[in-house]
């Protein structure tokens, strides 16, 4: 740690939220995960789980997590998949 006092406090406040963006990061991608292996197995519940990742894609999205491109990116595949089967 420096010296500076101002430097420490920005030093905590990047890892709480880096500690933050990694909860929510790794929560979208097993909400994923787990509408993937839905549709895939051709369950009911498919859709509702696809809804349930694309509500956490848009959560991430308007935090900052993870760029908008990415988030339209992800939703898109996600309903390209679910519409195929």
């Amino acid at each position: 740690m420096s010296p500076s006092k101002q430097n420490n406090k920005v030093a905590r406040t990047a890892e709480r939220k880096r500690l933050r963006n990694r909860l929510v990061r790794s929560s979208v991608k097993t909400h994923i995960v787990k509408a993937k292996i839905s549709i895939d197995a051709g369950e009911e519940s498919a859709h509702q789980k696809t809804t349930l990742a694309m509500s956490g894609i848009d959560k991430a999205v308007s935090k900052g997590i993870i760029p908008r491109n990415k988030g339209a990116r992800l939703k898109s595949r996600l309903m390209k998949k679910l519409n195929k089967k």
